[in-house]
């Protein structure tokens, strides 16, 4: 399956220009979506799911016209949106069941098989006939991801999943996705640049409603190949350098600011070069657009 995203184009009433002309493709598999906050990955995330309507573009899923036949798209979707709410004082076995009936899963036979499926797959059998109130964050999350399976999706978007949680939580999310995304179209909305770089053989990076780049993290980290050089600075050589050089991060490092730049060649003798990684292709695809707008 292949999801094919064309010219869409989101404004809201008070004006906000969410999205700007996103075209994506994303095949089969683990496809992460990079951006600041505020970027218009959650706008995008939405209009996929059909919850809301773009003012302009196509979706396409496969065979599916997804905005001229949304029903067909949410039969075929697992959604976890950024926040959800869930009734406290139910069980997590409850839960399951009770939204496997909203997916359709209407035989109880293999709606118990499902849900028991789903608890093993998300470590929560233990914790199956207890409240909900009672989770903690990774539980929710994973619990959220159960819901997200229910009637065997081929579409399955996640937003923002790890934000908030504990590095242990994260870790067990992120192999639980991985676990996942083997045979349908999984797409990883997130600011965590980690995230991405464990899990995504492809990504997008999305800033001001706009794609920035697409591709492989290798094939972004390779243009960046001989071009970044870092030097540790004193505070008030920040502003210098900026105005001097394309500063794409400035990190603390002990203390003192660290900043790397992008140049093709050193800026001069105080400067080492660095092998970039995922984190600095986003930092310069980031900067590049700013620099570009100012």
């Amino acid at each position: 399956m292949r999801l094919t995203i064309r010219d869409l184009s989101k404004t809201y009433p008070n004006g906000v220009r969410a999205l700007r002309g996103v075209d994506l493709t994303i095949h089969t598999g683990m496809f992460g979506l990079l951006g600041p906050n505020g970027a218009g990955k959650s706008s995008l995330m939405r209009t996929i799911a059909t919850l809301q309507e773009p003012d302009s573009g196509t979706i396409q899923f496969g065979p599916i016209d997804v905005l001229r036949h949304k029903t067909a798209l949410r039969e075929v979707l697992g959604y976890l949106p950024q926040e959800f709410g869930l009734y406290p004082n139910l069980s997590a076995e409850h839960i399951l069941d009770h939204f496997a009936v909203l997916k359709g899963v209407v035989d109880v036979r293999e709606r118990r098989a499902q849900i028991d499926v789903l608890l093993e797959q998300t470590n929560l059998t233990n914790a199956r006939k207890k409240a909900v109130g009672g989770f903690s964050g990774g539980m929710k999350q994973r619990l959220g991801i159960a819901i997200a399976l229910l009637g065997r999706p081929r579409l399955i978007i996640v937003d923002e999943p790890t934000a908030g949680l504990d590095p242990t939580e994260r870790h067990r999310f992120l192999n639980l996705l991985s676990d996942i995304g083997q045979d349908v179209v999984v797409i990883l909305s997130t600011h965590i640049v980690e995230d991405v770089a464990e899990l995504c053989p492809n990504f997008a990076i999305l800033a001001g409603g706009e794609i920035l780049y697409t591709g492989a993290p290798e094939a972004g980290i390779a243009g960046l190949r001989g071009k970044l050089w870092r030097r540790v600075v004193s505070k008030a050589e920040l502003s210098e350098l900026g105005a001097r050089l394309h500063v794409i991060s400035t990190r603390l490092i002990t203390g003192r600011p660290v900043v790397h730049v992008h140049h093709p060649e050193s800026p001069g003798p105080e400067f080492e070069p660095i092998v970039p990684d995922l984190e600095d292709v986003y930092f310069y695809q980031i900067t590049n657009a700013a620099r570009r707008a100012a």
